[in-house]
């Protein structure tokens, strides 16, 4: 990939609302009209979160192309959690995925250090988050009309 991915981290608070609509935009066009599912999204965990915003550089306007949504220890799990992972279909199988896990681990870690990390995550990615250090914890369940996994990573 030509252009350069900026990672960023931010609080609810410091997201501007050019950053919202972006964040809210790119989860939609992903997991409502790409994926067909009619879920409810904005679902009240937003505000205690951080947000890892990957925007493509070389860009007249900076595009959001991948972003997760990391909730801190007893918010969702016993441990922090990461979730509402995306990468834009433009650009997807280009690594682009994998360093947003690598950033959100690491951002993760800083936040929150020793705390162990649960997600839940389509079942169809378990190969992927397996090679990242997961271990998958639950048999599949359904989450919103799709199969799901619980899967931890251990401090």
């Amino acid at each position: 990939m030509s252009n350069e991915i900026v990672w960023s981290c931010l609080r609810f608070n410091e997201l501007s609302t050019e950053d919202l609509y972006r964040v809210l935009q790119l989860r939609a066009e992903v997991f409502v009209v790409e994926q067909d599912c009619a879920y409810q999204d904005v679902d009240g965990y937003d505000h205690e979160a951080l947000h890892v915003m990957g925007h493509l550089s070389g860009t007249d306007e900076a595009q959001l192309v991948s972003y997760s949504r990391l909730l801190p220890p007893g918010t969702k799990y016993e441990g922090a959690s990461i979730g509402r992972v995306i990468t834009k279909k433009s650009i997807r199988g280009s690594g682009v995925g994998k360093a947003l896990m690598l950033s959100s681990l690491a951002f993760c870690r800083q936040h929150w250090t020793g705390k162990g990390i649960t997600i839940s995550a389509q079942a169809y990615l378990q190969k992927f988050y397996i090679e990242l250090g997961f271990e998958t914890v639950s048999e599949p369940y359904d989450e919103d009309r799709i199969p799901h996994i619980r899967m931890q990573l251990n401090p």
